[in-house]
C-alpha cells in the first residue's frame, strides 16, 4: 500500500511540475522566400497572358469547391518535381494554393530550379481582397449509364 502511495506522489508530482511548465509553441510554419503577391500586383501580371504562367497547386475537389482562374496549369504540389520538365521556362510563374503555403514552397522549389517566378498567390486570400474567381462547374457525364455503373458503391 505505501509503495502504491509513493507511485502516486511522485505522479502526481510530475504532473504538477510538467503543467507549471508553459506550454510549447506549436511548430511554426516556415515562411515562404518567395513573394506574397496582392490582388493588384497580381492583376496587373494578368493583364499580360502572354507572358503569364499560373501553376494551381491545388486538387480537383479544392478548386470545383473554391473557384480558379480562367487558364492554368493544374499540378498537385506533391508532383511538382516530377513534372518539373514540362513548365516552361520562358514565362513568368505565380504559384497558386488556397492560402499561400503549398504555392509559397512551390515558388521556391521553382526558383531554385532557375524559373522566374513573379510570387505566389492564395486563391481564397485573393477573393478576400475582391478579386474574382472563375467557378468550375464538373461537366455531367456523357453516358450517364456508365457512370452509374462506376459508383463507390460498385467498387
Amino acid at each position: 500500500m505505501f509503495k502504491r502511495l509513493l507511485i502516486l506522489a511522485a505522479a502526481s508530482s510530475a504532473m504538477s511540475a510538467f503543467s507549471a511548465e508553459p506550454a510549447a509553441p506549436p511548430a511554426a510554419r516556415p515562411k515562404a522566400l518567395s513573394h506574397e503577391l496582392t490582388r493588384a500586383e497580381f492583376e496587373q501580371l494578368l493583364s499580360k497572358p502572354a507572358e503569364l504562367l499560373i501553376i494551381d497547386l491545388r486538387r480537383p475537389d479544392e478548386l470545383t469547391r473554391i473557384g480558379g482562374f480562367p487558364v492554368y496549369l493544374s499540378i498537385q504540389s506533391k508532383d511538382l518535381e516530377q513534372q518539373i520538365a514540362w513548365i516552361p521556362k520562358d514565362r513568368t510563374i505565380v504559384t497558386v494554393s488556397n492560402h499561400a503555403a503549398r504555392s509559397g514552397r512551390a515558388a521556391d522549389l521553382l526558383t531554385a530550379k532557375g524559373f522566374k517566378v513573379a510570387g505566389l498567390l492564395g486563391a481564397q486570400t485573393y477573393e478576400e481582397q475582391g478579386g474574382k474567381l472563375t467557378k468550375i462547374e464538373v461537366p455531367p457525364p456523357r453516358n450517364p449509364a456508365a457512370a452509374a455503373a462506376v459508383t463507390p458503391a460498385s467498387k
